[in-house]
């Protein structure tokens, strides 16, 4: 039996754990690449060739971004609108971590707890997780590829997510916005971060995309 590798799938009904398999988690510096450790630069650059050629690219950012109103959170949700915007990438929201029973409205969210729904409903090809808390990133990965086709990127402030086909750890406004800048590059334009992405003084709370999204607005 060859070395397992986390590509997209799907897998299979009860697919195991990553980390029973035997794939580990990058270290600064690095990140993954369906279980492959790879320089944090490699990964960044096929996570924008891989927004670039899909067909329904969606970012979904989480609780961590959608509701943690301080400096690092309001920093990221700006960058995160600004990548969204280069590639250009829906925004769904996973605004909480409830079971929404008997179901959940998949144009405007996605729960950890049956992600697929929305997977499935908009099509998505390429995903991208970022503000989620570890362990329901991790639930929401491993369901997604047992039963999806999507290839999954996972941004994480922490060490990373074996359970998703492309993973980057430590993330932050600055690192999304170097992802921002691969995409541009691959896309032959010029990237130039507005000069006020640097500071939570600079974001307009109201008007934040992610709250309107999670309010049902545009």
């Amino acid at each position: 039996m060859g070395k397992y590798r986390v590509l997209a799938g799907p897998e299979a009904y009860f697919c195991p754990s990553a980390a029973r398999m035997g794939i580990t988690l990058p270290e600064p510096g690095q990140g993954h690449i369906e279980g492959e450790i790879v320089p944090e630069e490699v990964a960044l650059e096929v996570a924008a060739r891989k927004f670039l050629e899909a067909k329904n690219p969606t970012i979904h950012p989480g609780p961590l971004v959608l509701w943690n109103w301080n400096e690092k959170a309001a920093k990221k949700a700006k960058a995160i609108k600004i990548l969204a915007d280069i590639i250009p990438a829906r925004i769904i929201p996973m605004a909480d971590y409830r079971p929404k029973y008997p179901k959940i409205n998949p144009d405007v969210e996605i729960n950890p707890n049956h992600p697929n729904l929305t997977i499935w409903h908009n099509k998505e090809d390429v995903c991208m997780f970022v503000g989620v808390h570890c362990h329901q990133a991790n639930l929401s990965l491993k369901i997604i590829r047992g039963g999806t086709t999507c290839f999954t990127i996972a941004m994480c402030a922490m060490s990373g997510h074996e359970d998703a086909n492309l993973s980057l750890r430590d993330a932050s406004a600055e690192k999304i916005l170097r992802l921002a800048e691969w995409v541009s590059k691959l896309k032959g334009v010029l990237f130039v971060a507005p000069p006020d992405t640097g500071g939570a003084d600079s974001m307009d709370h109201n008007g934040n995309i992610f709250a309107k999204l999670a309010e049902g607005g545009g």
